[in-house]
């Protein structure tokens, strides 16, 4: 089967821990043994990532510059998926004995610069600031801000990805059974011109959407949404909570899942099963189980 795996920030970055080098690596390292079981199994495989404490990082360093030095959202966006990808890659090379070609592709992905989304930004980035200072900055670099907590954060759009431009370089990829790290963060966030020529833009793609309009595109076998939680519990936070191992993207659709929680993934799970394929969510370290359907919870649709 062709496999699209998506990890989460916990792959990267646990709760609580530092963001340094080595704690990342560290996660990374354990993330790669359990892809590495799915390529064993006999399955090709692309693996995309999430980014948002590493572009943070880089924006909580830009704030050291003045607001017409620092480095746009899509840039940033380029700069985590190479340092993620490497760590990937090397881990990937190492946990596999070097037995298979393992390559990070840079990952263009178009979004509509009329979306909605560009009127309402809701996607914290970068660091808190009291509301003062995050206010003169705003002002000068044209920043939307918004409470979070107790303090004020940079808010950008978060767009629905419509193409990536890069498929033709990821099927050559696939073609010569390369294991492909891809689409990171979602994808650096371009809009087409006029001519239609490629530009970025200043926006957040959600990495699970991204996912599911890369597996659509390649026509793989199976997503699987990979975090730090067992699966999608019915009545989750109560005595009454249970698993849902299977269900369909039409009962995906009446769960109503808060959107900052399981809400994105199960969007993403249930826009894949639609079209044909099966999607599956849970945790990192049952990735083939999941594959498999021994674990975690399975969409598609019913037969």
């Amino acid at each position: 089967m062709l496999v699209v795996a998506a990890i989460g920030g916990n792959a990267l970055l646990q709760r609580g821990q530092p963001l340094t080098a080595q704690a990342q690596r560290a996660n990374v390292a354990t993330a790669a043994a359990a892809l590495a079981q799915i390529v064993r199994a006999g399955h090709q495989l692309i693996v995309t990532h999430g980014n948002g404490p590493q572009v943070g990082l880089l924006a909580l360093q830009g704030a050291a510059y003045k607001p017409e030095e620092a480095y746009p959202l899509d840039i940033l966006g380029a700069e985590t998926e190479g340092m993620i990808g490497y760590l990937i890659e090397q881990e990937l090379e190492n946990v596999l004995g070097h037995d298979h070609a393992v390559a990070t592709l840079l990952t263009q992905v178009v979004v509509d610069a009329q979306d909605p989304a560009f009127q309402s930004p809701t996607k914290f980035v970068g660091p808190i600031y009291e509301r003062q200072d995050i206010e003169e900055r705003a002002k000068s670099a044209g920043w939307s801000i918004a409470k979070d907590g107790d303090h004020w954060r940079r808010v950008v759009a978060s767009p629905k990805p419509i193409e990536i431009p890069d498929m033709r370089v990821l099927q050559l990829l696939l073609a010569q059974g390369v294991i492909v790290i891809c689409a990171g963060g979602g994808g650096i966030p371009v809009v087409r011109r006029a001519d239609g020529s490629l530009v970025g833009i200043e926006a957040v793609i959600d990495k699970d959407a991204a996912s599911a309009l890369l597996a659509s595109n390649l026509g793989a076998d199976a997503l699987l949404l990979l975090t730090d939680v067992e699966g999608v519990y019915q009545n989750f936070g109560t005595k009454d909570a249970t698993l849902m191992q299977r269900i369909s993207p039409d009962q995906v659709n009446a769960l109503n899942m808060p959107k900052g929680s399981m809400g994105p993934k199960l969007s993403a799970a249930s826009d894949f099963a639609h079209k044909g394929g099966f999607a599956g969510i849970g945790r990192l370290a049952d990735a083939l189980d999941i594959l498999q359907g021994a674990a975690g919870t399975r969409i598609e649709k019913e037969h």
